[in-house]
C-alpha cells in the first residue's frame, strides 16, 4: 500500500489522473474497451502480487492467491498494450500470475520458482548499461544508490535489453528495460520494494520517465538526475 501511495503521488505529480483498484479483475473490467473501441487509458502501472505459487507456498499469505487472472483476462491487458496503450510493471510484478504465457510476453521477464532469488534488503548500486545513453528512460542517467531489494535470476526473454542494473553483495543483474510490444510500450522496474525506494530523488526521476514514455505523454527533463 505505500508504494502503491507513492506511485500515485508521482504520477498525479505529473497530471496524471489516477484510479487505484485493489483486485486485477477490476483492473480488466475499467480496461474493457469503450463503445468507440479506444481505452480509457493512457497507462497501466501494476504494482501488487498476486502468485497462486506463492499462496500454496506460504499459507499466511493466502492473499496472494486471490483474484490471479486467468487468460482470457490477461488477454485484456494485452490488448490494451497492443492498441498503443502502456504497461509499468513494477517490483514484485515480475512474481504476479505465475509467469503466464501472455504476462510473460508483456513485461520480458518473471520469476522463476526454484531459480530466481534475491538478498536481504539492502544498498543497491544501479549504474545504466551502454543502451541507456539512447533510449527516452534512461538518457543522462547517472549511477546511484538506493536501499531496495534486488531480485535476481529473473526467467527473461532473449530479445530483453537492460537499460538498467543493480549490484548488491558482490552480484549484478538487471533491474530495468523497456520496449515495444505491438503498438504499445511497457517498462519493467523490479526496484521499489519500499516506499523510500520509489521517493527516492534519482528513481523517481526513472519513474516519472518510464511513465511518461510508456503513456506517449511530455517526459520530465532530464535535470533531476
Amino acid at each position: 500500500e505505500g508504494t502503491s501511495r507513492a506511485l500515485v503521488e508521482l504520477l498525479e505529480g505529473l497530471g496524471a489522473a489516477t484510479t487505484v483498484v485493489e483486485h486485477p479483475a477490476a483492473a480488466v473490467d475499467a480496461l474493457l474497451p469503450a463503445d468507440d473501441g479506444a481505452s480509457r487509458w493512457d497507462l497501466v502501472s501494476v504494482n501488487t502480487l498476486r502468485s497462486a505459487t506463492l499462496a500454496a507456498r506460504d499459507g499466511r499469505r493466502a492473499e496472494h492467491g486471490v483474484d490471479v487472472l486467468g487468460p482470457d483476462e490477461l488477454a485484456v491487458i494485452e490488448q490494451h498494450v497492443l492498441g498503443g496503450g502502456g504497461l509499468l510493471a513494477m517490483h514484485t510484478a515480475v512474481i504476479c500470475f505465475d509467469g503466464a504465457p501472455t504476462w510473460r510476453r508483456l513485461v520480458g521477464g518473471v520469476w522463476h520458482w526454484g531459480r530466481s532469488d534475491h538478498p536481504p534488503v539492502g544498498q543497491v548500486r544501479i549504474e545504466p548499461t551502454a543502451a541507456a545513453a539512447e533510449h527516452p528512460v534512461t538518457e543522462g542517467c547517472r549511477p546511484f544508490v538506493v536501499e531496495d531489494e534486488l531480485y535476481g535470476h529473473l526467467d527473461l526473454d532473449p530479445d530483453v535489453v537492460a537499460l538498467l542494473t543493480g549490484t548488491t553483495t558482490g552480484r549484478t543483474h538487471p533491474v530495468l528495460w523497456a520496449r515495444h510490444h505491438g503498438r504499445g510500450r511497457v517498462v519493467t522496474d523490479v526496484l521499489g520494494h519500499g516506499p523510500a525506494s520509489v521517493r527516492h530523488p534519482a528513481h523517481r526521476a526513472l519513474i516519472a520517465h518510464a511513465a511518461g514514455w510508456a503513456a506517449r505523454t511530455t517526459a520530465p527533463s532530464t535535470s533531476d538526475r
